[in-house]
């Protein structure tokens, strides 16, 4: 029997569009087109003029040959046309790919010859870098140079235009195209590539239209809320905040540089209300001298992803006027895509059952239809009792579509149905998950599983220790065992092998304390997470010299 609800009720132009978040700017525009989109050093951009320049973007781009499928790069500081490529560029069918303006110029070549890049869009700054790469590429694209008005740069100029110049050759009134396919790839993000080669992530424009909206439930984003761009907007499309901020109306405070001043100065100066980034951007802003801190006189509301911060980080926070949420995500998942909710209740607790709290990832953001932590040889759901180790998995709308050329690496991450995060966690009785390490991060000691993050977590906790990394240590009778990297707080002088160690064996079980103490600085990518992968070669080298 058919279903008479199915029965000549079909898509038409009427009921159905496909989802894009350039939506998001269009509606902005048309209802608040005085508001201010963007605030960069002393100069503002309103919703109408974002729009309008972004179309001229999209435009300008079509012009010069670039069409559905095509992919631009962009070579960007948090500055406004990094904000107007996640517009302009998919307006005209092509595909935005936002280079880690901290890469090395082998790496960058290897993403623009797999890339296909067309048109590089380059900030001077970063010149000398990219005239390598596009010396190490195959590629040929059309290489457009961005003087920053605002903070002029020093670097060469690179390619036949600079960019208010291609700007203004595009129509600010073009009508940029719909996708097609909600389907369709709107952008382009690699992985870290810490084991070979990076892999290219695929986004959809449904992903980015949810994800977006998704940040604006769970970060409760009133309409034209002000946001501090101190998370790179290269990192997975800057999490899709550059596109959450037109579901809200809300304003880009543009940020150059992370640096000290700068971030007090936006904070009170613009009333920012939000901010993301990794742990090293709490300490930056908490490590501010005296005089350059500023009086806040409203609560910020701070998201960070990585590892959850130690719980005297979370308290100084607290006290500068932030409210700390913890988020989880990955490339694949468009970013964060899990939030450490937190319940009412859990305030009448004491600090340190607050910061174990905290310290969980979470739930999923209603944008993700599900999380799970599974065995991954028999793809069952692991007990909900808060220890038994599963790989966390995902399922929903705001998966990647795949990477880009590799198929094998596609198929591998979505066995069984779900995306397989390659992170291992539990999950506790009430639905919220606690990551336990990456699989590769794992240390078997003695045929013992040993938990990095449990002994890390142990470590924080001493009043010394700023950052730390373990990693597993090659150990002749065991296999294995924990070594413990540590950056020690400013003030102290003098390594504190014995104390900590004594510390670990107040708090672990004694095979799990760290049979190696080494102190000092701890190598982080550009967007502040520790390089564990160099730290399992100096691990291996100082057994080597045992």
């Amino acid at each position: 029997m058919s279903n008479p609800y199915n029965t000549d009720l079909d898509k038409e132009p009427a009921n159905y569009q496909p989802l894009t978040p350039l939506t998001f700017l269009e509606r902005s525009a048309c209802v608040f087109p005085k508001q201010i989109a963007i605030v960069h050093g002393k100069s503002k951009i309103n919703y109408a003029e974002f729009y309008a320049r972004s179309r001229q973007l999209g435009s300008a781009l079509r012009e010069s040959g670039i069409t559905t499928g095509d992919t631009v790069t962009a070579m960007l500081a948090n500055t406004p046309p990094m904000l107007e490529a996640h517009y302009g560029v998919p307006m005209c069918g092509a595909v935005l790919h936002s280079l880690n303006t901290r890469l090395d110029a082998a790496v960058i070549a290897f993403q623009l010859d797999h890339a296909d890049t067309k048109v590089l869009i380059t900030d001077r700054e970063f010149a000398s870098t990219i005239k390598e790469a596009i010396a190490l590429a195959k590629v040929n694209p059309l290489i457009i140079d961005y003087d920053d008005p605002e903070f002029p740069q020093n670097g060469e100029l690179l390619g036949s235009v600079d960019y208010e110049t291609f700007l203004a050759s595009g129509d600010a009134e073009f009508q940029w195209l719909m996708p097609t396919d909600e389907w369709d790839a709107i952008s382009l993000n690699y992985t870290s590539g810490t084991t070979g080669n990076p892999k290219g992530v695929v986004y959809h424009h449904r992903g980015a239209y949810l994800l977006a909206q998704g940040n604006a439930l769970t970060a409760s984003m009133p309409k034209h809320s002000v946001y501090l761009w101190t998370l790179p907007m290269f990192h997975c499309n800057g999490w899709c905040f550059p596109w959450t901020l037109s579901v809200i109306a809300g304003t880009h405070v543009c940020l150059r540089w992370v640096r000290q001043k700068p971030i007090w100065d936006a904070l009170a100066d613009h009333k920012v209300t939000h901010l993301c980034g990794a742990p090293v951007v709490m300490s930056t802003i908490l490590s501010t001298s005296t005089e350059d801190k500023r009086e806040l006189d409203h609560e910020v509301e701070f998201f960070t992803a990585a590892a959850p911060p130690p719980e005297a980080v979370l308290a100084s926070m607290k006290k500068a006027g932030f409210n700390v949420t913890h988020l989880y995500g990955l490339t694949e998942i468009y970013g964060p895509a899990v939030v450490n909710d937190w319940k009412a209740e859990w305030d009448n607790l004491d600090l340190a059952a607050q910061a174990a709290l905290k310290a969980r990832q979470g739930v999923r953001y209603s944008a993700l239809e599900a999380l799970s932590v599974r065995d991954p040889e028999t793809m069952k759901p692991v007990p909900a009792d808060g220890e038994t180790i599963g790989e966390v998995m995902c399922q929903g709308n705001v998966v990647m579509k795949g990477y880009l050329k590799n198929s094998d690496a596609t198929k591998e991450a979505f066995a069984g149905g779900w995306f397989h995060t390659g992170d291992l966690g539990v999950m506790h009785e009430d639905g919220y998950i606690q990551l336990k390490d990456r699989s590769k991060d794992i240390i078997i000691s003695g045929g013992e599983n040993i938990s990095s993050i449990e002994v890390e977590d142990a470590l924080y906790k001493h009043e010394a220790v700023a950052a730390v990394a373990v990693v597993a240590m090659p150990h002749d009778k065991w296999g294995e065992t924990p070594c413990a990297f540590i950056e020690l707080n400013d003030g102290t002088s003098e390594p504190l092998t014995e104390e900590l160690d004594a510390w670990c064996r107040e708090k672990l079980a004694a095979f799990k304390v760290p049979r190696r103490f080494v102190f000092e600085d701890l190598p982080k990518t550009s967007t502040g997470k520790i390089q564990k992968f160099v730290l399992r070669e100096r691990a291996k080298e100082l057994a080597n010299s045992e």
